[in-house]
């Protein structure tokens, strides 16, 4: 029964993860209703009201990728986004209320409707002088053209799944991107003013759970559940073109192509919060990582910790080290480090002494754009022996070589914690004054410390 206990429990974690689509299952007709507000809806109708609306004219806003639905059994013919962004656009303006859009996108119809009342007109009215004439078309002063120019499939997939005696569960993701420009175009001078790059990602999910179980002689349990939630290419486009029309807005604002009509505090404080914004996401990679410039190219760092050694005693306990290190970088990921230490190799009552050590060698950061980070280092040294010796002719000094993995994360700029590991080789078997067997002496390091970052900031070097 414990069993079933942990199997059920494990069911119900899995479905809760996503409780909120397992628990709204349609189950009947539902009644029209108006589209769904997001929050780049939210934020792109609280924008303050401008000095003037400006007069847009949008003729196409086409789908550019020319990509149809991804299939596992065959060609579809379906095209992977909307064909009517041109539509969303002219929404996503109106919404802002920054904007006078016009029709552009259909002038034909426009046209020839205006030619049908002009000719009924003059036919069933004789030419009557007194009747008003139709008003003049509104022109535009500024184009807004662009389109959707990428639709990647699958740039991240993945799921996790166990099953035991016939109970599991499992869940599968992809993740899909779409990419959109948006550009404004000044009328009079044909001068691109404004250029604006958006993506959006898009998630589809799946999550089943089964029960496969004899729960007697010829009775077999047999349930399974669960449930797949595809997130709208449509609204995904949506949110994206609504990004892009508020990029529009405060960047034309911050150049002073438009004002709102609140003034100067205003406009500061609109383009501050839209700064703030852009220059996270211009952090954040394609996988959601955020990046983190590192500003400073050298470091101080103390660590405590202990050492093991590995020589010629069965009997080899932890003991106390303390390392101060100073790296500087020589480049990008690569950084000169030197390093001093002071500790105790002990192997019980047979071996116990205290030695000084220092190195110089290469620490190599794996991902130096992130906060948290592994890195490799590996150099050479010289150990001295720090307690005094009775053994006669005893070797005092040694030359070492080193390499080990650490692991580092910066709380801020200027400070980090790290942990590491390092293999030492003397290259002598003299270290424990016993020489034994074909293999030389070695000993580890672990530590724990901090990492205090100085120096002028690599923007200025």
């Amino acid at each position: 029964m414990n069993l079933y206990k942990l199997s059920f429990m494990a069911v119900l974690v899995c479905l809760s993860t996503s409780c909120g689509s397992y628990l709204s299952q349609p189950v009947d007709f539902e009644a029209p209703r108006a589209g769904e507000i997001s929050e780049t809806t939210k934020r792109l109708r609280k924008l303050p009201a401008p000095e003037e609306k400006v007069v847009v004219g949008v003729y196409n806003f086409r789908d550019l990728t020319g990509q149809y639905k991804p299939s596992d059994v065959g060609s579809t013919f379906s095209t992977a986004v909307t064909q009517g962004a041109t539509s969303i656009l002219v929404k996503a303006l109106e919404d802002s209320g920054w904007f006078t859009a016009i029709e552009r996108e259909n002038i034909g119809n426009l046209l020839n409707e205006r030619n049908i009342i002009r000719s009924t007109r003059q036919e069933y009215q004789g030419g009557n002088s007194n009747e008003p004439q139709l008003p003049p078309l509104l022109y535009a002063g500024i184009l807004l053209e662009g389109g959707i120019v990428s639709y990647d499939t699958n740039i991240m997939t993945g799921g996790l799944g166990a099953r035991y005696l016939g109970v599991g569960a499992s869940t599968q993701y992809r993740q899909d991107r779409v990419t959109i420009y948006l550009r404004a175009i000044s009328t009079s001078s044909g001068k691109i003013l404004k250029n604006v790059y958006i993506s959006k990602t898009i998630l589809s999910q799946a999550l089943d759970a089964s029960l496969f179980k004899y729960v007697s002689f010829q009775r077999l349990l047999e349930a399974e559940t669960g449930f797949t939630r595809n997130e709208p290419v449509q609204i995904a486009v949506k949110e994206a073109i609504e990004k892009a029309v508020e990029g529009l807005i405060v960047e034309g604002i911050e150049d002073k192509i438009w004002l709102p009509k609140e003034g100067e505090a205003a406009s500061q404080k609109l383009i501050a919060e839209y700064r703030s914004d852009k220059d996270e996401e211009e952090l954040t990679g394609l996988y959601n990582r955020k990046y983190f410039e590192r500003k400073y190219s050298s470091a101080i760092g103390v660590s405590l910790g202990g050492s093991l050694l590995s020589a010629d005693f069965s009997d080899n306990n932890l003991a106390p080290q303390l390392t101060i290190d100073y790296k500087n970088d020589i480049y990008r990921s690569l950084a000169l480090q030197l390093s001093g230490s002071v500790f105790e190799l002990n192997s019980g009552e047979a071996f116990a002494e205290t030695f000084a050590g220092l190195d110089a060698g290469l620490n190599y950061t794996l991902l130096p754009n992130d906060r948290l980070t592994p890195y490799a280092q590996a150099g050479a040294g010289f150990l001295t022996r720090l307690s005094e010796t009775d053994v006669p002719d005893a070797k005092n000094n040694f030359f070492k070589f080193q390499y080990g993995l650490g692991m580092e994360y910066l709380i801020k700029d200027n400070l980090g914690i790290k942990a590491f590991g390092t293999h030492n080789i003397t290259l002598s078997d003299e270290l424990d004054y016993t020489i034994n067997g074909t293999r030389d002496d070695h000993y580890f390091n672990f530590g724990i410390g901090v990492n205090f970052y100085l120096g002028g900031s690599k923007n200025n070097n």
